[in-house]
């Protein structure tokens, strides 16, 4: 596998710079594949989700046709697929943001009984307000 990093993803969904665009798309089209995938962590994932809606401006809609074509992309293997598909499918139906979904569906496999929080849109994503 080959790490890939925030920048190379938004570079490669954005196309939006011509030289570093052309680049990205050539490296996980060419010389990503399958016996050598790209590696895309939990992290990156959430800062591509943070970057296309505070840079780029994209609805919720947007995100998450992002996230379901970095999951899809044979080139590449997202960390704990199950786990970002869950978190995915909790974003679409609910109104937390991608960030707690994840952390909420991260921590259901672990056995967590609940996650604590202060953040009230957090506890959208079924987080437990700490009062």
């Amino acid at each position: 596998m080959i790490g890939v990093d925030t920048n190379i993803l938004i570079r490669y969904i954005a196309q939006d710079d011509a030289t570093q665009s052309r680049r990205a798309t050539k490296f996980i089209e060419n010389e990503c594949s399958v016996d050598t995938p790209g590696y895309v962590g939990i992290v990156v994932l959430v800062e591509v989700v943070w970057v296309s809606e505070s840079v780029y401006g994209a609805t919720r809609r947007e995100v998450a046709e992002i996230v379901r074509r970095l999951l899809v992309i044979k080139q590449l293997v997202v960390q704990n697929t199950e786990i970002v598909w869950q978190a995915l499918y909790s974003f679409e139906l609910g109104k937390a943001d991608f960030a707690d979904c994840l952390v909420m569906r991260a921590a259901e496999s672990q056995g967590c009984e609940r996650v604590m929080t202060f953040d009230k849109q957090a506890a959208l994503a079924g987080m437990t307000l700490l009062g």
